[in-house]
């Protein structure tokens, strides 16, 4: 079978109307608050300030914020509208974003899973005060089970006294400057009873008083400031800070008596450090809420860019959109495939883990890291794109892309290193966590790699090769330790967790597709899986070959394939982008939207 005699659907008018519904789950309240607020005047980009006023400001939007709230404490306890609520506001600022995140997420999320009917919210739910979260340590990031850091219990006095011993158990980034006035801290320590360590808890630790000076014991240190987004980075320590002995957040995993006595219903120290920081899982819904919001729009920016100004066409005197050209509109079909790709995944991802079952809670944790991990690496690939497709403007932080871009990179490193929640997921995947589909029984040479089952089947195809290539490797005798033998499989590994989230973020494309009666909107989401699940296929063609899941004239077939589903989406490009809804209150402030039709 040829290229031309594959099958070719013809595109209704696309429903931009119906994609939005599809894209942000029909639910008006969960995102048009914020889709309102973040375009609103006072979110407004403005020029010139420094780091220190950009800080300043984005702290005076979190009570903004704060104030549009009903309830920030059922917030706290809603992922799906804090996912929203990231999407949102990391299109409008990024330093913003990442303090709400710590003090609604990190902050009061783990008051509400801990114990806490004695404690006095009030402060935290007025903005009062502010909350942050100190996790993280200098010299323990990705090992963080070994933090250091102790608070102490003394029997006597029934106080516990918080230390931090070394200068690499130093508090590592956390937003604890006197910028944005009084701040109360959830400490993450190792308890200690009688010289007995009992694993990491989190501790409710004031560092300011009521104007903003830090405390005696709490020491705070401004680091250089970072290429992602402007906020008060610090390194922070304890210097015999004295709590209570109600600061530590309990529950079923570790109560503390004022006498000493403490219970457990866990005997692992790094289960009882998990259960501590479980709001971490949240966090990275969080991040690739950011994402997610900031590739649509840099997207949106990019699309109408290209479609408004004007370069020279292929012959004298031609003029033409930047869109007309395929080098240019290209790379930007593709961004979109993987845009609501990414969209739909987390969509799937979040309600998942808002209604998983006790029993169910590994599995959707996993499953969490995984799309973190790619969405955020993915919103990098896409904005870089916009970025260049945008050319000199696009550099502009008023424009709405650079800045997001750069600061998307915090996000690739919070919650979890993306390669090491990765490698964790891997191991999982390999010793159970994951069995491979079987074969298809359908030939490959009978099948149409417009078959958007065939794809998913391609793609499964790739999971199970790698699955076995790691289980192979992983088990062989030749390598001594066990740090040999996941070195050795490790590469394969990830290569699976890879495969895995495109083959379920295509699985979300196609069923978004069939699961909707919009005709403007089947065809376009068709197209779009297509493409997005044909790359990927593409960019792996010669492993699928070697394995007999493709033939050989279907790789011949594969360049002209993804020509033909691009050159389907072309004239869909803009109705696309306007799906995202982003808000012309906002895209009306960048420069580069309002030049007119300007030339090269």
């Amino acid at each position: 079978m040829t290229v031309s005699q594959l099958p070719v659907e013809l595109s209704p008018l696309t429903s931009s109307a119906a994609l939005t519904q599809l894209l942000f789950d029909a639910r008006d309240d969960l995102h048009e608050p914020w889709r309102r607020l973040f375009g609103s005047a006072a979110f407004a980009y403005q020029e010139g300030l420094t780091h220190q006023e950009r800080t300043e400001l984005s702290y005076r939007r979190l009570r903004v914020v704060n104030a549009a709230l009903s309830d920030p404490w059922a917030l706290a306890g809603d992922a799906e509208a804090l996912s929203a609520l990231h999407e949102w506001a990391g299109v409008a600022d990024a330093g913003l974003t990442t303090i709400l995140s710590i003090h609604y997420n990190l902050f009061l999320g783990s008051l509400r899973e801990h114990d806490h009917g004695d404690r006095d919210l009030g402060p935290y739910l007025r903005m009062e005060r502010v909350g942050t979260f100190l996790c993280t340590e200098q010299a323990h990031g990705n090992d963080a089970p070994q933090l250091q850091t102790t608070a102490t219990l003394d029997r006597v006095t029934g106080t516990l006294t918080l230390d931090t011993p070394t200068p690499g158990a130093r508090k590592w980034m956390p937003n604890t400057s006197s910028v944005g006035g009084p701040k109360d801290a959830l400490v993450a320590a190792r308890l200690v009873i009688d010289d007995a360590d009992h694993g990491v808890f989190l501790f409710l630790t004031p560092l300011t008083d009521a104007s903003g000076r830090h405390l005696p014991g709490v020491e705070v240190e401004p680091l250089p400031q970072t290429a992602s987004s402007p906020v008060d980075h610090c390194a922070t320590s304890f210097h015999g800070v004295r709590l209570p002995w109600t600061a530590m957040l309990q529950g079923d995993h570790g109560r503390l008596t004022p006498e000493g006595g403490f219970t457990s219903s866990l005997g692992s120290s790094r289960k009882r450090f998990l259960r501590s920081i479980g709001r971490v899982t949240a966090g990275k819904l969080c991040m690739s809420g950011y994402s997610l919001g900031t590739m649509r729009h840099a997207l949106t920016v990019a699309v109408r860019h290209a479609h408004q100004r004007v370069t020279s066409g292929m012959t004298s005197g031609q003029r033409v959109p930047l869109f007309a050209h395929r080098t240019h509109h290209a790379p930007l079909v593709e961004a979109l495939a993987t845009t609501y790709a990414a969209t739909l995944l987390h969509r799937a991802v979040t309600r998942r883990w808002a209604q998983a079952a006790e029993a169910e809670r590994e599995d959707t944790e996993r499953l969490v890291a995984i799309a973190k991990g790619w969405i955020t690496w993915q919103a990098r690939q896409v904005m870089t794109e916009c970025r260049e497709r945008c050319g000199a403007q696009g550099l502009l932080l008023s424009n709405g892309i650079a800045g997001q871009l750069a600061a998307n990179e915090g996000t690739i490193t919070a919650e979890g290193d993306n390669t090491v929640i990765w490698v964790k997921a891997a191991g999982e995947m390999l010793l159970g966590g994951f069995s491979p589909r079987p074969v298809s029984q359908v030939p490959p040479a009978g099948r149409s790699l417009l078959d958007p089952e065939h794809l998913l089947d391609l793609l499964a195809d790739l999971e199970r090769i790698r699955h076995e290539r790691a289980r192979t490797r992983l088990r062989t005798r030749r390598a001594g330790s066990p740090l040999e033998r996941w070195n050795g499989a490790s590469t394969s590994a990830l290569a699976l967790v890879d495969a895995h989230v495109h083959r379920l973020a295509a699985a979300e494309l196609l069923a978004a597709a069939e699961g909707t009666t919009a005709p403007g909107a089947v065809v376009p989401l068709r197209d779009l899986q297509r493409l997005f699940a044909l790359r990927y296929v593409a960019a792996h063609s010669g492993e699928l070959l070697a394995h007999e899941r493709l033939t050989t004239e279907q790789v011949r077939q594969l360049p002209e394939t993804v020509e033909s589903v691009i050159g389907a989406l072309i004239p869909q490009a803009l109705a696309l982008t306007e799906a995202f809804d982003t808000l012309d209150q906002l895209t009306g402030r960048h420069p580069m939207l309002h030049t007119g039709a300007a030339s090269n």
